[in-house]
């Protein structure tokens, strides 16, 4: 076992160009952890975010090592660890929030962060679910519930929360409109389970909530987008019903007066928080478990645009900023 390795990490806030190739100590796992040599990780917002310094409180001691999502093959089990042995496939959210993340040869996290990866996909594939695919389940699963036949408007519906959004909301059994910007956006959502798709950047709010609920409104309104998104919610959902979100933290000029004046129901994500708080751990590996038997029934399967070395995460993180692509940038450790 080697004493050190690589890892890509930022000694100060910047742009993507400020990742540098290390060498660090290779960790050993405390109790109740577990340490994971790294097939692949992906990214999300938080990571550039992190990285941009947008979200200082989330980020690990300089020289700090990002990235939530991580997959890859466990290498060595802490005292007390019983749920992994030496050699499981494994995927997870350890770190790279509060903690030292995966763009690294190994990672080390609560062994109840993690769980064994979905047979049915590359292990390394697996990497571009945890956030998003942990995200989506918590906004329709924890934070609502969703009937069969019951009216699901999904905003961002090709991104990475939102394509996942998408599937579980088809396999809930709702009637799913799905949102998108370009022809190629909208058919990639009716790909994934989406009834009917709108371009919002031409329709508004009241035509496609005529059009698609007869003007009562949808049960429940998608949005891993925020911003002004949240407001055009609160016009979408129908009375009595709900909005789940990740972003009402950047969200600026949001009135709330319509949740009282309908009484609406409003529910926040925020699925990193586990990590941040140190507490209910356990909560990510169960619900993981769940994603994966769900990958390997072939109801939900991540989308993957483009795949990147590690040592081109400044390239990947500058493409994810961009924003010119859907589903998820796997992140592949070589």
């Amino acid at each position: 076992m080697p004493s050190e390795m690589d890892a890509y990490t930022i000694a100060e806030f910047g742009d993507p160009d400020v990742f540098e190739q290390t060498t660090v100590e290779v960790p050993d796992p405390a109790p109740d952890e577990i340490r994971v040599e790294v097939v692949a990780s992906s990214v999300n917002p938080v990571d550039y975010k992190i990285r941009q310094g947008y979200i200082p409180e989330f980020t690990p001691e300089f020289p700090a090592t990002l990235h939530c999502d991580v997959s890859g093959v466990v290498d060595a089990v802490g005292e007390d660890v019983e749920a992994f042995d030496v050699g499981d496939e494994v995927y997870g959210m350890p770190g790279g929030a509060g903690r030292q993340g995966s763009l690294a040869d190994y990672v080390v996290g609560h062994a109840g962060t993690f769980a064994h990866a979905p047979d049915s996909i590359p292990l390394e594939d697996s990497a571009a679910l945890p956030v998003v695919a942990l995200t989506a389940w918590e906004m329709l699963a924890d934070k609502t519930s969703v009937d069969i036949d019951d009216d699901v408007l999904v905003y961002g519906a090709t991104g990475g929360v939102g394509h996942i959004g998408v599937q579980l909301a088809d396999w809930f059994g709702a009637n799913v409109v799905a949102t998108g910007s370009t022809d190629a956006k909208r058919s990639l959502a009716a790909d994934l389970g989406a009834d009917a798709t709108v371009d919002y950047t031409q329709t508004d709010v009241a035509t496609y909530v005529d059009e698609y609920t007869g003007g009562d409104g949808f049960d429940v309104v998608f949005d891993p987008i925020g911003d002004d998104h949240i407001n055009t919610s609160f016009e979408a959902v129908q009375p009595y019903g709900a909005v789940v979100t990740t972003e009402s933290s950047e969200a600026e000029d949001v009135d709330l007066a319509p949740m009282h004046a309908t009484s609406l129901e409003l529910g926040v994500v925020l699925v990193i928080y586990p990590v941040l708080a140190g507490e209910r751990q356990e909560r990510i590996g169960e619900e993981l478990d769940t994603i994966a038997t769900l990958v390997d029934k072939g109801t939900v399967a991540p989308h993957i645009d483009d795949r990147y070395t590690f040592d081109e995460v400044a390239d990947a993180h500058r493409r994810a900023e961009e924003g010119d692509f859907v589903g998820k940038l796997l992140l592949v450790n070589e």
